[in-house]
């Protein structure tokens, strides 16, 4: 433990005067660890040196950003992973939050029936049961090697011993202290004289050390049952939220088949429903298989259009289709991932004009625009992809101060106010709406492509209703533009959703001449400072090395390889 303790200090103090490295382009030969926190990177790293697979680096890694990265990493909130072994067998483990038994399809609605501004997205009400914990335990049951103890210890040994504050953490205490925000998160970044910690002080969380210290001790049933559960079931009870002891015991993650496509002899594995991240990707890289890319100039008029118009129509099929698939039958996912659906879609594309976005007949869901993602891959070539998310920036910015952790607010992702949709992209569609134990539907898209029967790229990303395109855009520069990872990272991403009908598209990186024809094309366009978050790995089979990236835009994020 000691030695363990002087050396996580010492990581950061490392990283911070290396940080600029960290976001170029690292190699390791026996493994790799890409996530938005270096002590985390360095974490999971320390995991695959110890003997630990994919899965354990990934199951620690993850621990590790409840504590450095909490604007994401989390144990209040859910998310997905994507698994290939190195016998090139894949599998997915959804651990995405669900409804309360409590809820209702109206719940956020008034008298009328019209939706309460920000009634979804605020306040306890907002917050689905928990999956973190829970995928994680069952992703290291059936598949890790190393004692489940070994992989939450260093998370529990950051937060007992305390981390140095990044400039970015200090910045969001300090915002939180002079905003509007709860008194959970007023208080979240203080010493234990209730002093506001500033850049470089040391952050203790003595609180959620306790918490992980029981799930440390007794898995799965260390949150959902026993103390931890009692705090949460009281906690809610007491400020009007509507998780109790009967939904958190009854919350399973589940193993689920992954969706498959194919593009130019590359095989792409993604997640299922309830994500529509792995639809809507196959589904745009199939129509994308259809373009000529030598013709299509990267960063072209040509280019983000076409990528543009194939965004929009993913989009559109996305909220008219998917939900939950435990609670819809008749989900189309082999029509939507297949060649021939990809085919009418192309071929309905107009290459001199823009498409028009009809509210009266598709349109999207909401999602949050903070997540987190990390990629990891060990000297056996098992892979993982792992998204995980509390909805916003610090999800609800509620939780016990009893537990140290703070709750999700994903009830937000599903739609709520049934039958209604409208141009500003608010959704009534049936496949989404709240029921008592669904999963919200989602954006996240881990993701792992393979040649030749081994991983080639693991990548995600967060941003919310960006993921999709974040990912599918990074994936066709790997595959169709023959990007290094580094580059088809940083280079210039577009973002169309369907509704509302706007081209998004990053500050400073689309030419002004580009911008205004397609303005001219009909094409509303928007910029934003950056899109996605994306942490990639890319293996090199000349070579036989791990190449990994982390995103410019993750100020403390990191790829460590060894």
């Amino acid at each position: 433990m000691k030695n363990f303790l002087n050396k996580s200090t010492s990581i950061f103090l490392v990283a911070l005067a290396t940080l600029t490295t960290t976001w170029a382009q690292t190699h390791g030969k026996q493994g790799m660890v890409v996530s938005d926190n270096t002590m985390a990177s360095q974490v999971g790293v320390d995991i695959l040196k110890k003997g630990g697979n994919a899965i354990d680096a990934a199951v620690a890694t993850a621990f590790a950003l409840a504590v450095t990265h909490p604007q994401a990493g989390n144990i209040g909130g859910g998310g997905f992973i994507v698994f290939m072994d190195a016998t090139s067998k894949t599998t997915t483990i959804d651990f995405r939050e669900k409804a309360p038994l409590r809820a209702t399809p109206n719940m956020f609605l008034d008298q009328e029936g019209q939706l309460v501004e920000g009634s979804n997205h605020n306040g306890l009400q907002s917050v689905g049961v928990p999956g973190t914990v829970a995928g994680l335990y069952m992703a290291h049951s059936k598949y890790g090697s190393l004692p489940w103890k070994k992989l939450v210890q260093p998370a529990i040994a950051l937060a007992k011993k305390g981390v140095v504050l990044s400039y970015t953490l200090a910045s969001h205490a300090k915002n939180m202290q002079s905003g509007s925000s709860p008194d959970f998160m007023k208080n979240y970044f203080t010493d234990s004289e209730g002093k506001l910690l500033g850049h470089g002080d040391q952050w203790v969380q003595k609180e959620l050390a306790n918490t992980l210290k029981k799930i440390k001790k007794h898995g799965k049933d260390g949150f959902y049952k026993g103390k931890v559960a009692q705090e949460i079931a009281d906690y809610m009870k007491k400020n009007g939220g509507l998780i109790g002891l009967d939904d958190l015991e009854k919350y399973t993650a589940i193993e689920r088949e992954p969706v498959k496509g194919t593009y130019h002899g590359y095989d792409i594995y993604s997640m299922p429903p309830p994500s529509s991240g792995g639809v809507a990707l196959i589904e745009m890289m199939n129509v994308m298989e259809r373009a000529n890319l030598d013709s299509v100039p990267f960063n072209s008029t040509e280019y983000v259009h076409l990528v543009a118009e194939t965004m929009r129509r993913a989009f559109a099929d996305r909220a008219e289709h998917l939900g939950d698939p435990d609670f819809n039958s008749d989900l189309p996912l082999d029509k939507l991932t297949s060649k021939d659906f990809a085919k009418m879609r192309y071929d309905h594309i107009d290459f001199d004009k823009a498409s028009v976005s009809d509210s009266t007949t598709f349109g999207q869901l909401y999602d949050g625009s903070n997540t987190t993602h990390l990629s990891v891959i060990d000297k056996d070539h098992n892979a993982v992809s792992l998204t995980y998310t509390l909805e916003h920036s610090y999800g609800s910015e509620m939780g016990s101060p009893k537990l140290g952790f703070i709750f999700n607010n994903e009830m937000g992702d599903f739609n709520p106010q049934p039958g209604y949709t409208n141009s500003s992209g608010l959704i009534g569609s049936d496949p989404n709406l709240i029921r008592p134990e669904k999963r919200m539907l989602s954006s996240m898209t881990p993701t792992i492509v393979a040649k030749d029967g081994k991983p080639y790229l693991v990548i995600g990303s967060p941003g919310g209703r960006t993921i999709i395109n974040t990912v599918f855009q990074t994936v066709l520069n790997v595959l169709g533009y023959e990007m290094p990872i580094e580059k088809a990272i940083e280079t210039m991403k577009i973002h169309h959703q369907w509704l509302p009908d706007q081209l998004v598209y990053e500050k400073y990186l689309l030419s002004p001449d580009t911008k205004q024809s397609l303005e001219k094309m009909g094409h509303k366009t928007r910029e934003v400072r950056n899109l996605g978050r994306l942490m990639g790995i890319i293996y090199d089979t000349e070579l036989n090395i791990y190449i990994g990236a982390s995103d410019s835009s993750s100020p403390d994020g990191a790829s460590i390889g060894y």
